[in-house]
């Protein structure tokens, strides 16, 4: 009787003993093993394999994935839509961090053991963790992708936690620390410290501010904008990173007429008219200001505080209010509910203090029994 044909592939006895196996794809090209097998029912079941995903759809091109990383990698970043930080941010990982070890490895060649061993070789070469975090991100990121493209079936990215950057817990500066601090820079930018401290606004939020955005009446300011600083020098007026970042924030009474002022005194004319502008009328750089900001530290003997830190006063005070998570994001700026949480957290701890002091009020004022008034039964 003669041999029954096979349906679906090829398989060949070779000189040396060993099983070769080949079939068509869904492409029409004809597909062989990457490898020969020791025995004809591996080379078999190997052919079953692949058909089973040609049926349930889960078929790859195996020659799709041999595209050197650092080609796509870089193609993967001029196809995003960026900020022009982000995209410096991004070109420069690719560059320094990955594309040593990664940029000429084809796509699919690229396996969890490699990426273990790159990030385990870049924290031992004394790579700050964070910069490893960021790097392994955006390897993920660009794996992710190439997973969609069906360049590969997945991620090679497997380290748990390996993109989370830890970063210490900043300084919060107290309320009389921000006036402190608003007297002791030029006074043109006392009102840019206040509105950092008591309204959260980011440094390019705040330089990126014009007249109409500030409603005096109505205690307002709205963040349209902001200006982002490129490490070539160039300056980028955009909209913020996420549509929460468009935004309008309650100025706190106790502060509006110290804006009021400086609206009078230091901002330009008319609607579209810059809030904060220096000396010599250009709109402030962050070295520059930074600068006279680490001088009024000095000055008044506070270490370690960063512009940036005001942020934190700000919210923590709102958090302190009682707002709701939904509320702090709105002023914060975030589409997302971790930051506000964390704001939460502190203000929580925060009221176990007060109700602490509350139980010892009320542990002072309570009338005790068997004292004079009291009624025995």
């Amino acid at each position: 009787m003669p041999a029954k044909r096979r349906q679906f592939g090829r398989v060949r006895k070779l000189p040396s003993g060993r099983y070769h196996a080949r079939y068509v794809g869904p492409d029409g090209l004809l597909r062989p093993a990457p490898d020969t097998f020791r025995t004809k029912r591996d080379a078999d079941a190997w052919l079953a394999d692949k058909q089973t995903e040609m049926r349930r759809g889960g078929w790859h091109d195996p020659d799709a994935g041999k595209v050197p990383f650092g080609s796509y990698a870089a193609a993967w970043i001029k196809e995003r839509e960026l900020t022009g930080r982000t995209r410096q941010l991004y070109e420069s990982l690719l560059r320094l961090h990955l594309a040593p070890t990664f940029g000429g490895v084809n796509v699919s060649e690229i396996s969890p053991p490699l990426v273990r061993r790159w990030r385990a070789d870049a924290l031992g070469a004394g790579t700050g963790p964070t910069t490893v975090a960021k790097a392994y991100a955006l390897l993920r990121a660009v794996m992710t992708t190439a997973v969609s493209d069906q360049m590969i079936r997945r991620n090679p990215c497997q380290i748990k936690g390996a993109s989370t950057v830890h970063t210490p817990e900043r300084p919060t500066a107290t309320v009389q620390e921000v006036y402190d601090l608003a007297d002791a820079v030029p006074h043109r930018y006392r009102a840019l410290v206040l509105m950092a401290g008591f309204l959260g606004l980011r440094f390019g939020e705040l330089v990126g501010l014009h007249r109409r955005d500030v409603d005096l009446d109505q205690g307002t300011v709205r963040v349209r904008r902001a200006v982002a600083e490129l490490d070539n020098g160039q300056r980028q007026i955009r909209a913020p990173k996420s549509a929460a970042g468009k935004r309008t924030v309650s100025i706190p009474a106790a502060i509006v007429p110290d804006i009021g002022e400086h609206l009078a005194r230091y901002a330009e004319s008319g609607a579209d008219g810059r809030v904060f502008i220096g000396a010599k009328g250009a709109t402030p750089r962050r070295n520059h200001f930074n600068r006279l900001w680490r001088r009024a530290c000095s000055d008044l003997g506070i270490k370690g505080l960063h512009f940036h830190d005001l942020r934190h006063t700000g919210n923590t005070l709102a958090a302190s209010t009682g707002a709701s998570t939904r509320e702090l994001m709105a002023r914060m700026g975030h589409s997302t509910a971790r930051a506000a949480l964390i704001y939460q957290h502190a203000s929580a701890d925060r009221d176990r203090l007060i109700a602490d002091a509350v139980s010892g009020l009320v542990d002072k004022g309570r009338r005790r029994k068997g004292h004079a008034g009291d009624t025995q039964d």
